[in-house]
């Protein structure tokens, strides 16, 4: 495989906070609790009001998304797309469904169905934006968002492509996370529950180009994808890329703090005992590509570093699952 390196050139999101970048941690909004609602942009200073009327919350979040991270690059159409999301356009699925379910499964129009696939968002972007090239949908539940990325990343290393626009997109659909309110899995403004979460919405999507330029946030060395993760595996990843324990300065990590969480990451910060840590779920609450928001704090903070820490580490998983690891260096 070539030695090609990636960097990110360019991020944006739509999320719980107000800026779609240049975020800085101590002035940051913290997730409340139970459901909270992506605060939505002005679009029309991106798109056409035509487009925008025909668009779902999730198919605009991304959109929104994908144009500020190609406002950064110089480059006008990607090379590829490559999207990941847990559920899709959630909102767009509960509307026909409801309709199947009131019109007694008769005289139903196919619009909200055609708009409820999984990969309208990664269609609709290329659509806008003209790319003909590669595009791709990952749906894999908490890692959906690293197995887009961990596609362009091979990709470009292969010199497959030049460049990808890659990202992740959730969003919150009313009759769902009610119902997984009352499965106790979603706490409630009232309750916190033993197993439950503080859910959220949002996307955020990153140009990756094997040329860096002065605007570039980071270098991604490696990503890896595990069923299990253990002390022997990260020390093993870390060791593929030349890279000792006391060399990584920081550590993202996605966890939603529950119990079922402790074992895993308390397992995972003893290992880097100096380095700096962030909860980046604080921030932008849980949903299935969550991590894509971890992933643009930890390229911004790389960028900003102006100390001699030079790697920055994110882990994530869920309930034992689909753990991943992201290793970025500063450029």
């Amino acid at each position: 495989m070539s030695k090609n390196t990636i960097y990110i050139n360019g991020l944006g999101s739509v999320s719980i906070q107000e800026q779609s970048r240049n975020f800085d941690l101590s002035t940051m909004l913290e997730i409340q609790q139970g459901i909270n609602l992506a605060k939505q942009p002005s679009y029309k200073d991106l798109m056409p009001p035509a487009s925008l009327r025909r668009m779902s919350k999730g198919v605009k979040m991304g959109m929104y998304a994908a144009k500020i991270a190609l406002q950064e690059s110089d480059i006008k159409t990607p090379d590829a797309i490559i999207t990941g999301t847990g559920l899709g356009c959630l909102i767009d699925s509960e509307k026909f469904l409801e309709l199947l379910l009131e019109n007694d499964e008769n005289h139903l129009t196919p619009t909200a169905f055609i708009q409820s696939t999984h990969n309208t968002v990664g269609g609709q972007i290329a659509l806008q934006m003209g790319c003909k090239g590669y595009n791709f949908t990952y749906v894999h539940q908490n890692s959906s968002f690293e197995s887009a990325l961990l596609d362009a990343f091979l990709q470009i290393k292969g010199s497959e492509l030049e460049n990808a626009l890659v990202g992740g997109i959730d969003e919150v659909g009313s009759s769902t996370y009610k119902n997984l309110q009352i499965a106790e899995k979603i706490n409630t403004e009232e309750q916190l529950f033993e197993s439950g979460v503080n859910a959220a919405e949002g996307a955020t999507f990153f140009f990756l180009n094997k040329e860096a330029t002065e605007k570039s946030y980071a270098e991604i060395l490696d990503i890896s994808i595990e069923n299990t993760m253990d002390k022997n595996r990260i020390e093993t990843f870390l060791s593929d890329n030349n890279i000792a324990i006391q060399e990584v300065g920081s550590l993202f990590l996605g966890s939603c703090e529950l119990a079922v969480d402790k074992e895993y990451f308390s397992s995972f910060e003893s290992l880097f005992p100096t380095a700096e840590k962030v909860l980046y779920k604080r921030y932008v609450g849980h949903h299935h590509t969550a991590s894509a928001f971890g992933l643009l704090l930890a390229a911004e903070h790389a960028q900003k570093q102006v100390c001699n820490e030079k790697y920055t580490l994110l882990y994530n998983q869920f309930e034992g699952k689909d753990h991943s690891l992201i290793l970025l260096k500063k450029c």
